[in-house]
């Protein structure tokens, strides 16, 4: 059963689960563009996280990736305008899911802190670059430490790819 069902509120529960089609609108179009390839690659991290996530997180990345690509459309749709004009827009949502991390064991809060970071990685390694070496642009690799979100550290805490 999903631990985190219990120790959130439902809209709590789908603020952390939308937030990786957030952190792909951010990263993917922190150089103004969206690309197709960036996208897809983010859609493929979230597969591959509902089978090979820590135990805590697996059933929670199951539904993450179960909802990403409608989500990500949506967040697409709604995040517009110019990349400083959405990035505050997404940083201003990203902010408000601290209370909501305050609020897990530190050991869960830590594997989904780790997993954010990760997965904005992710999708900023996901395109550009000459045989993969400056593949971060300058605009995503300034977005990558997600400075909005606060760090959660747990001893024992796995990490999460």
């Amino acid at each position: 059963m999903n631990t985190l069902i219990s120790q959130l509120s439902a809209q709590e529960y789908q603020d952390l689960k939308d937030a990786f089609a957030i952190i792909t609108v951010y990263i993917a179009g922190a150089d103004g563009t969206i690309d197709e390839d960036e996208i897809s690659w983010a859609s493929k991290v979230t597969e591959i996280r509902s089978y090979k996530s820590s135990d805590d997180l697996l059933d929670f990345y199951n539904e993450v990736h179960a909802e990403f690509d409608n989500k990500l459309n949506h967040y697409i749709a709604n995040y517009n305008g110019t990349a400083a004009v959405r990035n505050a827009a997404i940083e201003t949502t990203l902010t408000a899911l601290n209370p909501i991390l305050a609020k897990l064991d530190p050991k869960v809060g830590a594997h989904l802190y780790k997993g954010f970071l990760s997965f904005a990685e992710h999708v900023a390694k996901s395109t550009g670059g000459l045989l993969g070496f400056f593949s971060i642009g300058p605009e995503e690799k300034a977005l990558l430490g997600l400075k909005m979100i606060t760090p959660i550290v747990a001893e024992n805490a796995e990490e999460e790819e």
